[in-house]
């Protein structure tokens, strides 16, 4: 098992360094790392994921059964994940693209050469609380279904921090997306997904 990256940490408070810093590093197994949610912070949907959310999906389901997706397309298995734990930030996963599946192969080039980095996770709310006066949706228990690399994430700090190429070392970037029962990948309902 890798220890985490240190760098790969989100910044609470951005320099200028931090925001121009490469975000992915290729070298050579296809390895992704990154943070697919972060705690407290409120994404495009207005929903900010608290600390704990995962824990009790992440016991009963393990890491092998949650899928390394491509834009939340089930048809679109592109890896495995290796691990994925809470740590204070967030949700931190690490996994391997497959480069014997054509679109792993095209996920490497193009998270190589920083054109895509996004991490977003797909879920169903269990647990969650609105606060009536900011219209912030709280989730305090989430059940993990999958997380994709994509090319929009709702929240701008899950990213791929670290991508293993298959042959040479490149710095890069970073990705999240949200779902929950009612809508397959944007954090909102289905009445918002019809307005979009």
């Amino acid at each position: 098992m890798l220890a985490p990256n240190p760098s790969l940490s989100p910044s609470r408070t951005p320099s200028i360094a931090s925001v121009f810093a490469p975000r992915t590093r290729i070298e050579p197994d296809g390895t992704v790392e990154g943070y697919a949610s972060l705690f407290g912070e409120i994404d495009q949907a207005s929903d900010m994921v608290m600390k704990g959310a995962f824990a009790g999906s992440l016991a009963r389901r393990g890491v092998r059964r949650i899928p390394m997706l491509f834009q939340h397309d089930p048809a679109e298995p592109v890896g495995i994940w290796q691990e994925l734990r809470e740590d204070a930030f967030g949700l931190y996963a690490r996994g391997r693209l497959i480069p014997d599946v054509a679109r792993g192969r095209e996920l490497l080039a193009l998270v190589r050469e920083g054109a895509i980095d996004g991490l977003s996770i797909g879920f169903k709310t269990v647990k969650a609380r609105v606060e009536p006066r900011t219209r912030v949706r709280r989730l305090h228990e989430v059940e993990l279904w999958e997380i994709s690399i994509v090319t929009f994430p709702l929240l701008a700090g899950a990213r791929v921090r670290a991508v293993k190429a298959l042959s040479s070392p490149a710095p890069t970037r970073r990705t999240r997306a949200v779902f929950d029962s009612n809508a397959v990948c944007s954090g909102k309902s289905s009445r918002h997904l019809r307005k979009a």
